[in-house]
C-alpha cells in the first residue's frame, strides 16, 4: 500500500524555493505566505472539508499524519509532497515535547518554542533530508524559505494543540501521544 501524497500537486501556479512548495495558508502568523480566507463561521477548525476553498496543507498534514507515520518509505511526486514531509517531521517533533502530564497552556509554551528555535533549511548541513530537498539558489531565498517554514511551523504547532487538547484542556490525547515513539521514513528534524 503506498503512502499518501498531497492533494495539492496539481496545483501549477505555486510558488517554489529550490523544490519546496510555498503554499498559501490559512494562518494569522506573519510571515510570506500567502493567506487563505478564514474558515466560514460554524466550522470547527478540526473539521475542515478538502473542498474549502480554506483547506490548506498544514490540514492535510494533521488529517494524514497518523496514516503516513507508518510508512519507511515515501516517494516524492512533487513540491507539495516534500513540504507534506516536512510537516509530519515537524509535526512528530512536537509531539515528542507534550508530555502526559502538560496541560493545554504548558504545551503551547513548549511547542512555540520548538517552533521559534533554530532550525536547518534544505543546503544546510544539518539538515536530515539534503538528498531529497534541493537548497535555494541564494541568500535571498534561503532567508524567504526560513521565514516561510518558520510560519509552517507556528501555524502547525497552534493546530497541532487543537487536536491534542480537543477533549479536554488539562490532558492530552492518549491517542495523539501514540504516535511519539514513530518516527516518518526513520527520520527527525
Amino acid at each position: 500500500m503506498p503512502a499518501y501524497h498531497s492533494i495539492f500537486l496539481q496545483d501549477q501556479d505555486i510558488r517554489t524555493i529550490g523544490n519546496i512548495a510555498l503554499v498559501p495558508l490559512r494562518t494569522r502568523t506573519r510571515g510570506p505566505a500567502y493567506q487563505l480566507p478564514p474558515l466560514p463561521s460554524g466550522t470547527a477548525a478540526i473539521d475542515v472539508d478538502p473542498d474549502s476553498e480554506s483547506y490548506d496543507l498544514l490540514d492535510e498534514v494533521l488529517s494524514l499524519f497518523r496514516a503516513n507515520t507508518f510508512f519507511r518509505n515515501f516517494e516524492i511526486k512533487g513540491p507539495a509532497d516534500r513540504l507534506l514531509i516536512y510537516g509530519i517531521l515537524f509535526v512528530s517533533e512536537c509531539l515528542t515535547k507534550i508530555k502526559t502530564s502538560m496541560n493545554n497552556k504548558e504545551a503551547e509554551k513548549a511547542l512555540l518554542n520548538t517552533a521559534l528555535d533554530q532550525f536547518a533549511i534544505p543546503g544546510d548541513a544539518s539538515f536530515p533530508l539534503n538528498q531529497a530537498f534541493e537548497a535555494p539558489k541564494d541568500r535571498q531565498d534561503a532567508e524567504t524559505l526560513r521565514q516561510y517554514l518558520s510560519q509552517v511551523r507556528q501555524e502547525l504547532a497552534l493546530r497541532l494543540l487543537q487536536r491534542v487538547y480537543v477533549d479536554n484542556p488539562g490532558v492530552p490525547s492518549k491517542w495523539w501521544l501514540s504516535f511519539t515513539k514513530r518516527k516518518f521514513m526513520g527520520k527527525s528534524l
